[in-house]
């Protein structure tokens, strides 16, 4: 077994399910597990502050505040985009998109709705105010190379590239 732990630059590879207040599932891995980069705010960074510490077959229960999950929900109201704006393609309810802020960073936002004139959207991240419940169970952690620490995130068995 592993003396490894996760932290700061390592590839851990953890199973899990993602729950609501109400026991709703949200998310899952599934099948095969997901990798993400200790310290790179590559997860929320509640999970991550829990996953700190435990090696390889820790299973944990994480209860995760909306503020060290997706935040609390903004208050703003949705903006309106006109239909046309979208090139003659629909976008659907829970699409995400990003555009610059005045800075030049990307900035995400979702739709909320689609009327006949004009998509909705909100800078909200749909689970943002929410309360997350995750079933956790660490299968796998490693040394990261450089490449994803320059990089900020791990890399498949076949390398990465950027595009």
């Amino acid at each position: 077994m592993s003396a490894l732990v996760a932290a700061a630059d390592h590839v851990v590879s953890f199973h899990y399910t993602l729950k609501n207040a109400e026991g709703q599932i949200l998310d899952a891995s599934g099948e095969a597990p997901m990798d993400y980069l200790h310290g790179h705010d590559n997860i929320v960074p509640g999970l991550e502050r829990a996953l700190t510490g435990h090696g390889v077959g820790a299973s944990l229960q994480v209860e995760v505040p909306p503020a060290d999950a997706y935040g609390e929900k903004s208050g703003r109201a949705d903006q309106k985009v006109p239909l046309s704006s979208f090139g003659g393609g629909t976008p659907q309810v829970g699409d995400q998109f990003a555009m610059r802020d005045p800075r030049g960073r990307p900035q995400p936002l979702w739709v909320t709705a689609v009327d006949a004139k004009n998509v909705h959207i909100t800078f909200d991240h749909p689970l943002a105010g929410v309360t997350l419940f995750f079933e956790v169970a660490i299968a796998a952690i490693r040394p990261a190379t450089s490449e994803e620490v320059a990089h900020g995130h791990p890399h498949g068995p076949d390398g990465h590239h950027h595009h």
